[in-house]
């Protein structure tokens, strides 16, 4: 769980591969996917490596099995089982005419075949025309359907034979036969020979019929060990392309790799590499070496079904440098907390909680996992956010005691009115708690319902969505700031934490985080009967910025003003430590490893006399180029300015920017009334029989509405606004996200899927 919050530890191996136990090695590595090999040859066109031939092969392969094992012998054994069968039915149906048998001076000569039906009375009318009736010719149908061996339809061809005499006439009827792409046989002349031809022909059907059975039992066979054989060629093809990124030793007998290994996987690599080494028979085992990386290493956190949603959220923003503070692990939590406060309702949660609950339990289902849709792999990928974010929104949507917008009185009001009383003399409700007897104590839990009977609740629910979203907000942002001490204190940057963090705290606490502060003072200090005379927070935080009082708005607590004073003071003084106490650190650094310094040293003041007119130069932008070349001062300063200006003023704007919590709630809030008032209050108005019909068919309409609308509309809505505070507001006071993952050489993921048809 540990690697989780911070990445997990990297190094960069150079492995030793044997030339006979290479390809296991990588193999027993492929399976375990646990490094990421680096490419040695670069500069080296991917058609010159040493096993591109190997490469291809597997490629081939491929092909030959995606496109030509499943249909190489079909269509060659039906285009012969439908030549013989027309050769058969030939045979059966044309008899020799009696002028053949009958006078032996005339000399006939035949040609037999099959045509197209579509072709037939073009095919006869050409014959006659050409051959001027000195022919003879008999069609005759088919009985049964044989396929076509081109295009795959069922023709019920047509027989014929065709009687002539003389050589001429039997040229222009071949050529009129070739020109109609007809299948012609030969004819025997004598009764006999046909009789044997037909017993042949027969005798060759039945041996087609067994052939093609055998081939389907062997097409069978074949087809139920395709996925074994793909997966085999997919992984050689993967071992041959990672053995081309190793390059060969001086003496040619080994292959040498270098890859990124996470350092608690380094027994597992040398066990990889003994396996690989004994199924290959070699007497040398493979072995590796540990190399000082000269690059930053990449980043490895591992997750599970449950983290890998959120880790997501965060990777899309950027990926973490490597052993920097990973957000995933915080926004398990405020992802959804931030989400349910938008779209906090119970019914609403309930119905997202329940289809989340339905992905998670049917998880393991490879239907819901295979399914191509994008959407749908994106939900069901983040099913167990979205079932938090269902369950943070029931909660929330109980503290605003909103069900389908409309309150649940689960426990007794805190307001007594009369009703008969109050609404003789007002149209509407409005509730003060200023007036005796009316109000006598909070709610339980949450929003007391009677809020919802009121004309003033928007004014109420502004007042207190609003503050809770800044004290959120600031929250918020100053974990985020605390967060990049621990950032500081692993990458032993001990200056950064008195010279930016200390001030980023001191500026953003003592002016947003003294307006929390009398926000809960005032809630806490003043109390129903109070609060005509409370004062107003918002002058009080003006006059801060002023050094004024304002004598008509009394203060909050004894010595307020000289408290507000001290704060802004400090705030002011953070400004330029933040912005010139790293700078002048870093020039300091710089030029004590150039001239280190002692005491005793009688260059010294002479020394502090440079640096003071240096940053003199900084101070002006004027380059100094006389006391120290190699420094990039005008850079160094301008980029601490840079920081200092988004820091200071994002802490204003982001500080606004929270204020979306009280804006999507209330819209949500909203939006559900309407649907509620417009829609569903419809059906209540009829007390009929055909009222509930009428129910029935508005209660559809409310159910689309809510799901189309409120579910994935402003579900959608809440969720990006989330990710945008999360993005922006948090993430940016302590994460760079300027890293690159680590990608595993695994079999897993080399191997794509491959579809039979």
């Amino acid at each position: 769980m540990g690697s989780l919050f911070r990445s997990e530890e990297v190094c960069l191996v150079q492995i030793f591969l044997q030339s006979g136990s290479a390809y296991n090695c990588v193999s027993e590595l492929g399976e375990l996917g646990i490094v990421e090999f680096r490419d040695l040859n670069p500069n080296v066109n991917a058609f010159q490596r040493k096993f591109v031939n190997e490469v291809r092969r597997c490629e081939e392969l491929e092909k030959t099995f995606g496109e030509s094992v499943c249909h190489s012998s079909t269509p060659m054994i039906l285009h012969y089982f439908t030549h013989v069968h027309q050769y058969t039915h030939y045979s059966k149906e044309n008899r020799p005419v009696a002028l053949a048998e009958n006078r032996q001076d005339v000399r006939l000569s035949f040609v037999a075949g099959v045509v197209h039906p579509w072709k037939v009375p073009a095919f006869e009318r050409l014959l006659w025309r050409a051959c001027r009736g000195y022919i003879i010719v008999d069609f005759h149908e088919m009985e049964e359907k044989l396929e076509h061996p081109d295009s795959g339809e069922e023709v019920q061809w047509t027989v014929f034979l065709i009687s002539f005499w003389g050589d001429q006439i039997g040229q222009k009827v071949k050529k009129i036969c070739d020109c109609f792409h007809t299948e012609t046989f030969p004819y025997p002349e004598s009764q006999a020979e046909r009789e044997e031809t037909l017993n042949g022909l027969r005798r060759r059907i039945e041996d087609i019929k067994s052939t093609e059975q055998y081939m389907q039992q062997l097409l069978v066979r074949a087809l139920a060990r395709l996925p074994e054989w793909i997966v085999q060629v997919q992984k050689c093809k993967a071992v041959q392309t990672v053995l081309n990124l190793c390059s060969p030793s001086v003496t040619d007998k080994c292959l040498i790799a270098e890859a990124w290994c996470p350092v608690s996987q380094l027994p597992a690599l040398q066990s990889a590499l003994r396996e690989g080494g004994r199924k290959s028979g070699s007497s040398v085992d493979s072995f590796y070496n540990r190399l000082p990386a000269t690059t930053s290493p990449p980043t490895l956190f591992p997750t599970n079904a449950f983290t890998a949603g959120f880790q997501n959220i965060v990777d899309a923003y950027g990926v973490a440098c490597y052993r920097e503070m990973n957000p995933a692990v915080y926004t398990i939590i405020t992802f959804p907390f931030l989400f349910a406060v938008m779209f906090g309702d119970v019914g609403h949660g309930l119905l997202m909680t329940l289809l989340a609950l339905w992905m998670v339990l049917e998880e393991k289902d490879s239907k819901l996992r295979k399914n191509t849709n994008e959407i749908w792999q994106m939900m069901f990928g983040g099913r167990y956010l979205i079932l938090l974010m269902g369950l943070f929104s029931i909660y929330t949507g109980a503290i605003y005691n909103e069900c389908f917008s409309r309150g649940l009185n689960t426990f007794s009001s805190g307001w007594h009115i009369r009703p008969n009383e109050t609404f003789k003399s007002n149209q509407y409700l409005s509730l003060d708690p200023n007036v005796t007897g009316v109000f006598t104590g909070p709610y339980p839990f949450g929003v007391d319902p009677i809020w919802g009977l009121a004309n003033n609740h928007l004014t109420f629910l502004n007042s207190y969505k609003m503050k809770m979203s800044v004290i959120i907000g600031v929250i918020h942002m100053t974990f985020g700031v605390c967060l990049s001490l621990f950032n500081y204190i692993h990458f032993r940057d001990i200056s950064s934490v008195f010279l930016v963090l200390i001030p980023e705290l001191c500026f953003m606490l003592c002016l947003f985080g003294y307006l929390i502060f009398m926000v809960i003072y005032k809630w806490v200090v003043y109390g129903p009967m109070t609060s005509d005379s409370a004062p107003s927070i918002l002058i009080h935080f003006i006059d801060m910025f002023l050094f004024t009082e304002n004598k008509d708005n009394k203060p909050l607590y004894t010595g307020q003003m000289v408290v507000q004073k001290v704060l802004v003071i400090v705030a002011v003084l953070s400004v330029p430590v933040l912005l010139l106490g790293k700078p002048m650190q870093e020039y300091i650094t710089h030029r004590r490893q150039r001239t280190p310094l002692s005491v005793s040293n009688p260059s010294e003041f002479i020394y502090f006399i440079s640096w003071i007119c240096h940053f003199y130069d900084i101070f002006f932008f004027f380059p100094s180029a006389i006391v120290c070349k190699e420094f990039d001062a005008a850079n160094v300063f301008m980029h601490q300015a840079i920081h200092t200006i988004e820091y200071c003023l994002g802490c204003i704007s982001n500080t606004a920017s929270y204020l979306r919590l009280w804006a999507l709630s209330l819209a949500h809030a909203q939006l559900s009334e309407v649907l509620w008032l417009m829609v569903m209050r419809i059906s209540f108005q009829q007390l009929s029989y055909v009222g509930s019909v009428i129910m029935v068919v508005i209660f559809a309409a409310f159910a689309v509405l809510t799901v189309s609308i409120l579910l994935v509309m402003e579900g959608l809505s809440a969720f990006l606004h989330a990710l945008r505070l999360h993005w922006v507001e948090f993430q940016n006071k302590f994460y760079s996200g300027t890293g690159y993952k680590l990608t595993p050489f695994a079999f897993t993921s080399e191997i794509g899927a491959f579809s039979l048809k």
